[in-house]
Order: C-alpha cells, then structure tokens, then sequence
C-alpha cells in the first residue's frame, strides 16, 4: 500500500498527464478548461476521475472519455480507470485555469 504523499504525488502525475488529452471542439486541453473535478487513486491500481463536459449535449464526450482512458493505460498499463461524468455543479468559464484563459483569449 502507497502513502498519503504517495498517492497525492501519483494523482499529481496524473492530472499533468491529463494536460494532453484535448477537448475536440474548444482545442485545449480538459484539465486547463476545468472538467476535470477530481481525481482519486487508491493505492493500489484503481483510478477514479470525476469530471464534467462544457455543455450535457457534448457530441465527442465519449471521445474525451476514451482520450482520458487511453491516455492513462499507455503509461499505466495495468490500471483501470473510472471516469464518472457529473453536471453538478455545471460547467463555467469560472473553472478555466489562468493557463486556459490565456489559450482562450480570456
């Protein structure tokens, strides 16, 4: 079993690997635009994201989910992730990171 400090450093890891997973419509990636609400990882080799879409109709969600997952297993090959979609609370610009407004214009 990992740590405390391990497992806030591997879900650290995890959130930069997330940097390269980009939402197709809006061209940057989820993490900068604020989708991703939380990452937990167990110790062991369970990972769980909660995350949201700009929009509930979002057309390419199950393309994001996919990116997120394959993303991950590339590195981690032996670990499975859940990705939970929530809409609560509902995306807004507000949760845009600095690095993502500058990206935007914003």
């Amino acid at each position: 079993m990992k740590t405390r400090e391990e497992i806030a450093i591997f879900e650290i890891d995890l959130l930069e690997l997330l940097k390269n997973v980009m939402d197709p419509e809006i061209e940057i990636n989820i993490v900068d635009l604020g989708l991703i609400y939380e990452i937990s990882y167990d110790g062991e080799k369970n990972i769980d994201i909660e995350m949201t879409f700009s929009t509930p109709a979002c057309p390419l969600g199950d393309t994001i989910v996919t990116n997120i997952k394959e993303s991950i297993k590339q590195k981690y090959p032996d670990y499975i992730t859940n990705v939970e979609i929530v809409f609560d609370p509902p995306w807004s610009t507000a949760l845009v990171s600095e690095e993502g407004k500058k990206i935007l214009g914003m």
